[in-house]
């Protein structure tokens, strides 16, 4: 990380040393938080560094399997791993997940392959973003096309893919596309959206993700995942919605940090009253939905190194 402490830039936030308020932490590990304000505004974050190149360490992602459970749920439901944060979109009503998940290497949920169209019949067809981390402990950051046909999902490395049809179920030649692409072959991944950081600078496709197209100055909680270019994972969550105390932050803003802290890839996750992390089991943030945790239907989790079962 470039100079985590303290850390100037932009946004002018500076961050100090946390890890000491959670037991236990293996060196991989660092925390850090800050109370600065955010040009001008009160404001509260929390940031987790983790080397990816650790052998000790592992990480992954779980669903509810048709449930939603809250960050403190999956801690306990998960043999309490080092770190829980929230993961993608879903539905209040059905508890679908609306991103791609990949857990031991395989699809556990997809992208929401068409968007309805406000103003006509047609259909939009998203290239949502998500994080991912490879066996070799790569971290990546694309644009994803998932059919459930396919073991691995279509993925863009440079933009997303803007799209339209009139199909609502699309195959991947519906994008019509000559863009060159790969099989994204992670072994854990969360969906998310939209990219925040490419390349090391700001880089926000909100509107061709069709998310928060319109609300590029609304402050908001938010959770982001990314990684440095020395192998570090950086998760981000920030404290908002709390009036005089912690009202947020906007995408840009978000990004602006991101890349403060050394990323060269990163994105956002849900945010709102989902935003969570936990360390060691212990809130960071506090939560927007009344200081409850909300229950989610992914979370993105670093947890200790299993032995590997004997067959």
């Amino acid at each position: 990380m470039l100079g985590l402490l303290p850390l100037w830039g932009l946004t002018q936030v500076r961050w100090i040393k946390a890890s000491n308020e959670f037991d236990s932490l293996p060196k991989a590990i660092r925390v850090f938080k800050t109370s600065d304000s955010l040009n001008g505004r009160p404001f509260k974050a929390w940031c987790a560094e983790v080397r990816l190149k650790d052998k000790h360490i592992d990480f992954t992602a779980q669903t509810g399997a048709g449930s939603c459970y809250t960050p403190s749920e999956y801690y306990s439901r998960e043999e309490q791993p080092y770190i829980v944060v929230n993961g993608g979109y879903f539905s209040f009503q059905t508890h679908q997940n609306l991103n791609v998940i990949i857990r031991d290497g395989k699809m556990v949920a997809y992208n929401i392959p068409a968007l309805k169209s406000l103003y006509s019949d047609s259909f939009y067809y998203a290239t949502r973003s998500a994080f991912g981390i490879s066996k070799k402990r790569l971290a990546d950051v694309a644009w994803l096309f998932t059919d459930t046909a396919k073991r691995w999902p279509y993925a863009f490395q440079t933009h997303p893919i803007i799209a339209k049809g009139s199909n609502p179920d699309p195959s991947f030649s519906d994008l019509h596309t000559i863009e060159q692409w790969n099989w994204w072959k992670m072994n854990t991944a969360i969906g998310g959206g939209p990219v925040l950081v490419q390349e090391g600078a700001v880089f926000i496709t909100n509107k061709e993700e069709q998310l928060y197209a319109f609300e590029n100055d609304d402050r908001h909680p938010r959770t982001a995942i990314g990684y440095t270019r020395n192998h570090r994972l950086i998760i981000l969550v920030i404290q908002g919605r709390s009036p005089g105390l912690a009202e947020g932050a906007t995408l840009e803003e978000e990004a602006r940090i991101l890349v403060e802290l050394g990323c060269v890839e990163a994105i956002n996750l849900d945010g709102g009253g989902s935003s969570c992390m936990l360390i060691n089991g212990k809130e960071t943030i506090q939560p927007a939905d009344g200081g409850k945790q909300r229950p989610v239907a992914s979370v993105f989790m670093v947890t200790r190194k299993l032995p590997k079962k004997r067959k």
